[in-house]
This record gives structure tokens, C-alpha cells and sequence, in this order.
């Protein structure tokens, strides 16, 4: 199978950087890159604003651009590319651009219960760069709650553990499901 870009997405505590590991390192493909787009917003050194704030929207197009560059690099290369990071329809452009192009994008939003979302962001290590509260917890989740087109390209993942969760995903991207377009 040739390669391609599968994005995993949802809110802090959906089990992306989990998820996106597992299938990275089971992948059939010889050549994988698991690309966490939270440490685009590390490399920031001077200007940072958190990503979730209102006034952080130039910001965020900027690094969801440059992952989507660095993936389709990756891409090109040979390399089958996992990207983990809450990036929701809002930031589907690059992407759509990419897969125009013809390249093979696919896209995932995790999307457990708000109550099992929550549990999993507070009971994570919490970083530095990215700390979380409850309450933007909730408000990230509910971006993810009700997706419109995108709504196909949700998988409920309460109940299940990453593993559970990436065996799903692998047999549905197997069957060709989350294409972009």
C-alpha cells in the first residue's frame, strides 16, 4: 500500500498521542513518522499564546501549516505519517490542499464521552508548556462535539484502551475509511 498522512484529532485526553504511537509503530509500511503537532507550538519562543485562547487563531494556522509541510516532506520521502494534534475542521486547508494533490489524507477525530475525556487530560502528566484545567477540557471537547461533514470521521473511544482504539482505527483505515476527500 502506498503511504499516506492519517491525522488523528480530538481534544486533550482522547488518546491521540497513544493512538497515533500505536499505529505508527504497527504500521505495515517500512518507513513511519509520528509527528506531535504540540511540539510545533514548543519551538515558539518569543509571541507564544496558548492555543486554546481566542486570540491564538494566526498562531494556530501557522503551526497547523507547518506540520502539514513537514508531513507532506515526510511524504514524499516514502515515509507513512501519523500526526497527532487537536486539529479540527477549522484547520482541514493544508491538508485538503495536500490531498488534492493527490496525496492519500485521512482523518480521525477520537471522540469519547466528554465525562471519560476529561478523566484521561486530568489524570495525564501535566506539561509545562500546556497546562490543562477542567474547564478547557470541556470547551475543547465540545469543538469536537458535532462535526457536520466530518461527522463519519469521528470514532467513540470511551471504554476502550489505546490498543483497543488502534486495532479499530486499523482495520476501518484498512478498509479505506477517514479519507479526506
Amino acid at each position: 500500500m502506498p503511504a499516506k498522512i492519517v491525522m488523528i484529532s480530538g481534544a486533550c485526553g482522547t488518546g491521540k498521542s497513544s493512538i497515533s504511537r500505536i499505529l505508527s509503530e504497527s504500521s505495515s509500511c517500512s518507513l513511519t513518522v509520528h509527528m506531535h503537532t504540540d511540539d510545533f507550538y514548543q519551538y515558539i519562543r518569543k509571541g507564544y499564546t496558548a492555543p486554546w485562547l481566542d486570540e491564538s487563531g494566526d498562531q494556530n494556522e501557522t503551526v497547523i501549516e507547518a506540520a502539514a509541510s513537514s508531513a507532506a516532506k515526510f511524504l514524499e520521502g516514502g515515509y507513512e505519517v501519523y500526526v497527532d494534534g487537536v486539529i479540527g475542521p477549522w484547520f482541514l486547508a493544508p491538508w485538503t490542499e495536500l490531498a488534492r494533490a493527490g496525496a492519500d489524507i485521512r482523518y480521525i477525530v477520537l471522540r469519547p464521552d466528554e465525562q471519560t475525556t476529561v478523566s484521561r487530560a486530568m489524570t495525564r502528566p501535566q506539561r509545562e508548556c500546556f497546562p490543562l484545567e477542567i474547564d478547557t477540557i470541556k470547551h475543547m471537547w465540545h469543538f469536537f462535539d458535532g462535526l457536520g461533514a466530518y461527522e463519519s470521521n469521528t470514532v467513540d473511544t470511551t471504554g476502550q484502551t489505546p490498543a483497543e482504539s488502534a486495532a479499530l482505527i486499523r482495520r476501518l483505515l484498512d478498509e479505506g475509511a477517514f479519507r479526506l476527500l
